[in-house]
């Protein structure tokens, strides 16, 4: 009898995990509610009630973050890996300085005009600072209980016909738009190396799946003014960018990488697919650690996370900010795309063109070059930010770090195709839903 109502308790506790706690990541990221006269997703509202809080002590905790991310690979001497992480260890060092001058109001007169310094450090910084950390704790509920695994196994049929990988895959592509592209990196690296992708398997879904997090997604729109829109330009993005890896997977580079792997995964019984992933689902719930400990694993990614990336905005961004006032750097590579904006008759068209050029340097220099566009601009430069997914200051160097056999000339051939396809798709889904 004891045994029974052990085994019934640990069964509720298993279904608790997987509904209950999985439910309360969705609805902190993806349900919008009212507070204090705005309405937004509740992680929203506490990073604004938290910002409130600090005060003036948000600008010394950014500063913090970004000095201990210049810290950090000296501290774990990653630095020395390649020539690519000695070169971010300058452009940290670089994002400290510009801290620095950002906070006390010194250095060059140039940097101090309210689009430059001022806006990248108090806009952008600070933001990403506070989301990131708040964001995963909370990713715990998201990402730890069994319903990326689910929600794997329903979608098998769908990813390889359509993708070209394994139904494993929607569970990385799932944890960077709920984590973070290095999660997803992470799992991907892992699976490849164990030999169940293969080389073209693991480059689709390091170049099509692992983009930025909803997190990261929130200071977008928030920058574009668009949180207002956050749920329809949510998912939006989320199916142009997955539309976008869709047609990427059949051109080259990707297309003509080797295809052999190992271990295959195995096929669903057919009939058996929504069993399959409950139980599933439930497995993972019942080996995931306790809840607290989740919380402290993600907390303690999220800040690495942090310190990670906010020298590295601070410093690209700022650099790219100064090219795009100063040079014509990428009003020329802004040429490019122009002909797309050109095709929809797009108002703010070549400003559109050339902030997505921008955005190889830095995800979110389209955003902050935007922030004055009409409304269909602003949306597909926020669509565009994300469904790019490649950029130097980030994603590349993350991608080059993996044993995934991409080549900076192929990563910026691909950025370039899905920046062409990203802007196809998201100016007339912008009038769309915004006319």
């Amino acid at each position: 009898m004891e045994n029974s109502n052990a085994a019934s308790q640990a069964h509720s506790r298993n279904y608790f995990r997987l509904f209950g706690l999985s439910a309360l990541g969705v609805f902190i990221f993806f349900i919008p509610i009212s507070f204090n006269g705005k309405t937004s997703i509740p992680l929203d509202h506490l990073v604004s009630l938290l910002k409130s809080w600090l005060g003036s002590g948000t600008s010394w905790y950014a500063m913090a973050m970004i000095l201990a991310g210049a810290i950090y690979p000296l501290f774990t001497k990653s630095w020395r890996q390649s020539t690519t992480d000695t070169v971010f260890l300058g452009l940290k060092w670089l994002g400290v300085i510009a801290a620095i001058f950002a906070i006390t109001g010194t250095g060059p007169q140039a940097l101090q005009s309210p689009d430059m310094l001022p806006f990248l450090f108090n806009k952008l910084v600070i933001s990403v600072g506070l989301i990131v950390p708040i964001g995963s704790v909370f990713l715990a509920f998201l990402v730890s209980y069994g319903l990326l695994e689910a929600i794997g196994i329903l979608v098998q049929k769908l990813m390889q016909p359509i993708w070209r990988t394994p139904g494993r895959s929607a569970i990385d592509a799932v944890a960077s738009f709920v984590g973070s592209y290095s999660i997803g990196l992470l799992i991907t690296n892992r699976v490849y190396t164990a030999g169940q992708y293969s080389a073209r398997e693991a480059a689709i879904i390091a170049t099509g799946f692992s983009t930025v997090s909803a997190t990261f997604m929130i200071i977008v729109a928030k920058t574009l003014g668009l949180m207002e829109l956050w749920n329809v330009y949510f998912w939006a993005t989320l199916l142009i960018t997955f539309i976008v890896t869709a047609i990427t997977v059949r051109l080259p580079p990707l297309s003509t990488m080797d295809d052999q792997a190992q271990h295959r995964e195995p096929e669903c019984e057919p009939g058996n697919r929504m069993r399959t992933a409950l139980d599933t689902g439930l497995t993972v719930a019942e080996q995931a650690p306790s809840l607290g400990k989740s919380i402290v694993e993600n907390f303690r990614d999220g800040l690495i996370m942090t310190i990670s990336i906010l020298p590295s905005i601070m410093s690209v961004g700022l650099i790219g900010l100064l090219v795009a006032k100063y040079t014509p750097v990428f009003d020329w590579l802004g040429m490019v795309f122009y002909p797309v904006t050109l095709i929809w008759g797009l108002e703010d068209g070549m400003a559109l063109a050339r902030a997505s050029a921008a955005g190889l340097a830095e995800m979110f220099l389209p955003a902050l070059l935007m922030t004055e566009a009409s409304d269909i601009a602003r949306f597909a430069a926020g669509v565009v930010c994300v469904s790019s997914v490649l950029f130097f200051s980030a994603s590349i160097p993350c991608i080059l770090a993996t044993r995934i056999p991409l080549t900076v000339a192929k990563l910026v051939i691909i950025w370039l195709i899905r920046t062409m396809l990203s802007l196809f798709l998201a100016i007339p889904t912008a009038m769309l839903l915004l006319g």
